[in-house]
């Protein structure tokens, strides 16, 4: 991608976010994805090649930092165990009967074995909520919904990482599956992320004090954010959950103190403007890279695995917090539908289906095409129906 034609796309974006803030409601990844797919047919944009080392390297450091470090450190506190429970264990769960499901059900639309069917699960789990959060402030009121949404989000990713990495490791190879080895690899890679971002947030909120201006602080937060994802990867963990945990950190350390109110308005400042370009260019160039895919007969297929998706999550939502009484008294089913509704497929996603794409292009576009159906389906679907539908279940 040029500087030109990423110039123009950012004036797009611009064009569609300042419509947002005269319509507070406004599906913004919608647009930004049918506007793509119509840019994909103008040979200017058509040349884009979108790959998912772009995804991964360059886009989803900064929304992770800024989602991280937004998010408030008391809610996270207070809804932490039924966040955590969704974003691992609920995750995998989702993954495992998804899966199950698609196999059985693929035969008459799509030669699938069931890793393949538990690989497309995958890529077809971890949530990417983007501004439907605001949206669910906005109809409800509500902030709890909003909160574990949006908190399952920023820890769903490092899991379905792992588990898409397992089994496309399986699926390429054709080696059978060893439970202990991937255990051990799983505890590493999530609790080494979680742990070096701890450590790199805490640090970095100590070396704050010893850099008074402010452009200097926030050069510092880029380096944060692009370096400490950089380094997990380098050394085998998680840069996603390295990168969430060091937002979090410093999100904790600064809600602890008043004495460095301006770096945090700084910070706003800046990654303010960094969160709307980058979802600008991101949700654009999903729609131009998805165009090449969507014509094949897929849609009735994948139509029907994304009304699974939706149905799957609503049964481990509310069956998760059916089990235990804390949670049975804080969230009620209607708020579990919500909470189940708002998990928009994404970024992450995306990346999943271009890591896919990179070794099999060619040879399963229709699996390609499937994915890249059912994720539009969310966006489009479940973005255009979360104002409505919280308004008519939460307000009754």
């Amino acid at each position: 991608m040029s500087i030109t034609q990423a110039i123009l796309l950012l004036f797009i974006g611009f064009l569609i976010f300042t419509l947002d803030k005269k319509q507070e409601n406004l599906p913004v990844p919608t647009i930004l994805v049918f506007l793509g797919i119509v840019l994909s047919f103008v040979p200017y944009f058509s040349t884009i090649d979108v790959t998912g080392h772009m995804i991964y390297n360059v886009f989803l450091p900064p929304l992770l930092f800024v989602s991280a470090y937004r998010f408030s450190t008391d809610q996270f506190k207070k809804n932490m165990g039924l966040i955590l429970f969704l974003a691992t264990v609920g995750l995998i769960v989702m993954i495992a009967i998804l899966g199950g499901i698609i196999y059985a059900i693929s035969s008459p639309f799509l030669s699938l074995s069931l890793l393949g069917a538990l690989l497309l699960a995958a890529i077809l789990t971890p949530t990417d909520p983007v501004s439907v959060v605001s949206i669910l402030k906005n109809s409800t009121g509500n902030d709890k919904i909003a909160d574990v949404v949006e908190g399952e989000s920023l820890l769903n990713d490092g899991t379905s990482i792992v588990v898409f990495t397992v089994l496309f490791e399986v699926y390429t190879t054709h080696q059978g599956f060893d439970f202990f080895p991937v255990i051990s690899e799983f505890f590493y890679v999530s609790l080494g992320g979680t742990a070096l971002g701890v450590l790199a947030g805490w640090l970095v909120s100590k070396g704050i004090h010893y850099t008074h201006n402010r452009e200097y602080q926030v050069m510092l937060s880029i380096v944060m954010a692009y370096g400490l994802f950089n380094v997990a990867e380098g050394i085998g963990v998680s840069g996603v959950l390295a990168t969430v945990a060091g937002g979090l950190m410093l999100s904790f350390e600064y809600g602890r103190t008043d004495k460095e109110e301006h770096f945090k308005e700084s910070l706003d400042g800046f990654w303010g403007i960094v969160e709307i370009s980058a979802l600008s260019l991101l949700f654009l160039l999903i729609g131009i890279e998805a165009a090449s895919y969507l014509d094949q007969p897929v849609w009735p297929f994948a139509l029907i695995i994304f009304i699974l998706s939706l149905v799957v999550r609503l049964i481990v939502v509310a069956g998760s917090t059916s089990l235990f009484p804390k949670w049975r008294k804080e969230i009620s089913f209607k708020d579990s539908a919500v909470i189940s509704w708002a998990g928009l497929k994404g970024t992450m996603s995306i990346f999943l289906i271009l890591t896919f794409q990179a070794d099999y292009a060619g040879s399963n576009d229709t699996f390609i095409s499937v994915a890249f159906a059912a994720v539009l389906f969310s966006l489009v679907l479940q973005s255009l129906g979360v104002y409505p539908l919280s308004k008519r279940l939460l307000d009754n």
